[in-house]
């Protein structure tokens, strides 16, 4: 038998000491990320967080505009809104004008960008144009189309009346006052989304047309084969800020009868107008902000729900080949 050597054991290696500079030097590598990005978060915090946590304290309270904080109440507030008949016909209302707002916005915001997206002549002047419905102010935009939907001598009425259909009485039926409110705000923001889109679809790379062209396939199919499934994430991000902002619609359902917010009958008050009521006229903040808390949760719900859906599509559409059949 071989004899095994005792071996010293191997010493253990000496680590250096680190200088100050050269500890703070890891500690900056470590935490100037978040030291760069903390302003961010403690601006949300003041401005959106803060609120949100203080609004649903509000809302368990009996709160009254001028005398402050009163009795808790815990959730009594938001039982007697979801017991409220207007509280239910002012989400009607929001949901009837912001479905038919959303939907034929996205649709002429997409043909909107894919016009801008061609070699158009002064295509710069274009693209400008279309944003300028965006700068003009939503008041702004309220009176004018008030004006213009006027029951008495309103512009629509006098081109209705001179094409033989005859006047509509826009701010009395529910059906008039929600197209005619979801007519101002697609003018407003179907130019705006349309850029978004465009930018999109700058960004989709053109040797996938070119190859789909010279397969044979038309204007059309590029547009429905290449186009749009390259812009889905932003579309995705396009209808999640379009319901967002929807359902938060306030200065032109206020400004459309500027003496009766929301209408005789509550025929188009929304639920943000219907907050600002129970705030600013009947002075109770406890079910305003009980009101808040749950079109924040509405908006939530709604938001997640369109996101699942647009997953769901997106990840079926990437398992399913695509072919560009050529035309014949």
């Amino acid at each position: 038998m071989t004899a095994t050597l005792n071996r010293p054991a191997a010493a253990p290696p000496v680590t250096a000491r680190l200088t100050f500079r050269q500890r703070l030097s890891q500690w900056d590598m470590k935490a100037s990320p978040y030291l760069y990005i903390s302003p961010f978060f403690i601006l949300f915090g003041l401005t959106g967080l803060f609120p949100l946590v203080y609004t649903f304290w509000v809302s368990l309270h009996d709160w009254h505009l001028l005398k402050g904080q009163g009795d808790f109440v815990g959730l009594s507030n938001f039982s007697n809104v979801l017991a409220d008949g207007y509280f239910w016909n002012s989400m009607f209302n929001t949901f009837s004008i912001f479905l038919l707002s959303a939907i034929p916005q996205l649709v002429i915001a997409v043909l909107l960008a894919a016009v801008l997206d061609q070699n158009l002549r002064a295509k710069t002047f274009w693209r400008m144009s279309v944003l300028v419905p965006y700068v003009v102010t939503p008041v702004a935009v309220a009176l004018i189309f008030s004006n213009m939907f006027n029951q008495e001598n309103g512009l629509i009425n006098n081109m209705l009346e001179n094409a033989g259909i005859g006047g509509v009485r826009w701010q009395d039926g529910s059906f008039a006052s929600h197209v005619a409110i979801a007519t101002m705000v697609n003018w407003r923001w179907t130019g705006y989304n349309a850029l978004i889109l465009l930018a999109a679809m700058q960004a989709v790379p053109r040797d996938l047309y070119e190859s789909a062209a010279l397969d044979g396939a038309g204007a059309v199919r590029r547009f429905f084969s290449i186009t749009l499934p390259s812009i889905r994430p932003t579309m995705i991000f396009v209808i999640i800020t379009a319901t967002i902002g929807g359902l938060q619609i306030f200065a032109e359902p206020r400004l459309f009868d500027p003496v009766n917010a929301g209408g005789t009958q509550k025929q188009f008050q929304t639920t943000v107008l219907f907050l600002w009521e129970l705030a600013f006229q009947r002075q109770n903040f406890g079910k305003a902000s009980a009101v808040a808390w749950l079109l924040f949760l509405i908006i939530v719900l709604v938001g997640v729900v369109n996101f699942l859906i647009s997953k769901k599509i997106a990840t079926s559409d990437t398992r399913r080949p695509r072919r560009v059949r050529s035309r014949k």
